[in-house]
């Protein structure tokens, strides 16, 4: 008997709606009709294990199948079919999905449904000029049904004949769609959605050189892994299938250097495995390496909605049934869940960061330089696990030597403890432009940080908001009396007019461009003439602007030095009496101070060195 009718849809223009509009890329339609495949085959399995039926299901799989001349596709599954009432209510009806009845009525049995949405299906016409269903349920007595529609909203459903139970989708695929009549497409494709859907996926047959030649075996293509290393129990895994994971995710990637391994079923379930890579270059990241799963089946490897931004540093895999996804399944959307998950995954990174901090420090501070930019931007980012941080966040020195924030602190106390009672953490940013500067400040018995990264200037101000008491200098931002004062210093003695006269007399010497600030001190006989630093405030604006964050206006500011006039040496002594601009001294006591912090070049270096010739002679 065959009928013939209408799909129900609200509206006369699904199809277009469907083809342009409703999947955000075409080449998901595959994945779309395989997880519908498996899902018939998970409902099959479901069956068995209650006891409805008593058929042996273990050689339960999908098959895909290409005639790359005729330009069909087969999607064929030996799950539980439908009659052809279903068939009327699940595909004729547009957005009715099964999912959702089945997996209330089967809860206890069935692992995972794919498809909550009944519109998978439909993404087939998104490639196909025409489409049918050949299915036959597993119930005692079904009669084989066959469904085809040509992209219109007029069906033709009929009986027929098929060897056992399950459904035959077989697309005739259109003129736009030729590239997937290609067998290296579908493969491609196929290796990208569905390489670890818990069904076996199998397409054509394996491979094998044999007398110089490629030869197709007897022997099935199984194009996945049905049990992927997140679905099983970390007690069951060693450390090499975790490396041999991240290599088959990552191929072109140096091994990681730790994983966090994500099972948790309440409130909400979620499994994975995420891991740390090294970074080479800081601001040289990959992100989007995290690939999102539901059930087994490939969504995105765009998760920026489900994890915190810092976390998309990391590599790995998610998976999820409970996250919410829009009816393409391509997007997340909004909701409580996605909150949750969001914070849990935090929870968990951190705990694992506690952890090896704690149990194996030699480790940990081996892999900090690696993983240093990723806490900062963590700890910035994220209040919660910018507490936390606290506890396992690392400080190194000019000489490579690790603390954590509070060892630290207790550790420079002693000594770098100033005037009002504020420990002082000396850094330095470049270990061989600031040389000079940091071994000042050892020769005074201070330690120095390094400082290198990109994000440290944030840092920096995060740590002095959460550290009670201290404050960070830059080595160079001062003299290095002046850094840590530990009581008030004697200024020289001088009126405003004879400041003006020195101010105008100093600046005269130094390059135009920048904002120079003059300042009169006593740094004694033996201290540098003229000290050039940058103030501690406004240059460390200047480079947090650089990454933005609402501070902007610093770096279009032009730089401002401070130059320090040691009015006790006895150069500055003879340049102030002699008050002349143009004094060759002059020019050589300020080219010295500009050489000793990297800011001589071109011309200004080579008339410094033939001026240091002609003092010489």
């Amino acid at each position: 008997m065959e009928n013939r009718g209408k799909i129900g849809v609200t509206t006369e223009n699904i199809f277009p709606v469907i083809k342009q509009f409703l999947y955000s890329d075409h080449e998901i339609f595959l994945r779309e009709l395989v997880a519908n495949a498996v899902d018939a085959s998970q409902k099959m399995k479901a069956l068995a294990a209650s006891g409805e039926y008593a058929g042996n299901v273990d050689e339960i799989g999908v098959r895909i199948e290409l005639d790359e001349t005729a330009k069909t596709l087969k999607i064929i599954d030996d799950g539980i079919g439908m009659t052809r009432e279903e068939v009327d209510k699940y595909i004729n009806q547009i957005a009715f999905s099964s999912a959702g009845e089945f997996l209330e009525k089967y809860k206890d049995q069935i692992n995972g449904i794919i498809g909550h949405f009944g519109l998978g299906f439909y993404s087939a016409f998104m490639v196909s000029e025409k489409v049918t269903i050949e299915t036959l349920s597993w119930k005692d007595g079904a009669q084989a049904v066959k469904w085809s529609c040509d992209g219109s909203p007029e069906y033709t459903l009929e009986d027929c004949e098929k060897d056992g139970r399950g459904t035959v989708i077989t697309l005739y695929l259109d003129k736009d769609s030729d590239e997937f009549a290609s067998k290296a497409r579908i493969l491609s494709l196929l290796n990208k959605y569905c390489k670890f859907m818990p069904v076996p996926v199998i397409f054509g047959k394996e491979h094998e050189w044999k007398d110089g030649k490629d030869v197709e075996t007897d022997r099935d293509n199984i194009i996945n892994k049905t049990e992927p290393i997140w679905a099983k129990t970390p007690s069951s895994l060693t450390e090499e299938d975790y490396q041999n994971f991240y290599r088959a995710l990552y191929p072109m990637d140096e091994d990681p250097m730790f994983h966090i391994h994500l099972n948790v079923d309440y409130p909400f379930n979620l499994t994975g495995v995420l891991y740390f890579p090294k970074i080479k270059e800081r601001m040289s990241i990959n992100k989007n390496k995290i690939q999102l799963y539901c059930n087994q089946m490939f969504v995105t490897d765009h998760v920026d909605n489900i994890v915190p931004d810092f976390l998309t540093l990391l590599h790995g895999v998610i998976d999820s049934p409970d996250i919410p996804l829009n009816v393409s399944r391509s997007y997340l959307q909004s909701d409580a869940n996605v909150k949750k998950i969001s914070g849990y995954i935090t929870r968990k990174v951190a705990d694992r960061l506690d952890d090896i901090f704690k149990e194996n420090r030699q480790d940990y501070e081996s892999k900090w330089d690696n993983i240093k930019l990723f806490i900062e931007y963590g700890m910035l980012s994220d209040e919660k696990f910018g507490e936390r941080g606290m506890k396992f966040a690392l400080l190194k020195n000019t000489d490579s030597k690790y603390f954590s924030l509070d060892e630290y602190k207790t550790a420079v106390e002693p000594q770098q403890t100033d005037k009002d009672k504020k420990v002082v953490c000396l850094y330095a940013t470049d270990k061989d432009a600031q040389y000079s500067q940091i071994e000042a400040a050892k020769n005074m018995g201070y330690d120095v940080l390094l400082m290198d990264c990109e994000l440290d200037s944030h840092f920096i101000n995060l740590l002095e908001q959460k550290m009670e008491n201290v404050r960070f200098a830059r080595v160079d931002s001062d003299s290095i009396s002046n850094l840590i004062p530990k009581e008030d210093v004697k200024k020289p003695e001088l009126s405003d007019d004879e400041k003006k006269e020195i101010s105008e007399l100093i600046k005269g010497a130094f390059p135009e461009g920048n904002d120079y600030m003059v300042e009169p001190q006593n740094l004694g006989e033996n201290g540098a003439p003229i000290v050039i630093t940058q103030s501690e405030f406004m240059r460390r604006y200047r480079e947090m602007s650089v990454l933005g964050g609402g501070m902007n206006f610093y770096g279009e500011l032009p730089a401002s030095y401070n130059l320090i006039v040691n009015m006790e040496n006895p150069l500055i002594k003879k340049i102030v009496e002699s008050k002349d601009a143009a004094s060759p001294l002059l020019r050589q006591v300020a080219d010295l101070a500009l050489l000793s912090n990297g800011m001589l070049k071109g011309k200004e270096l080579s008339d410094f060195i033939a001026r240091s010739y002609d003092i010489i002679k």
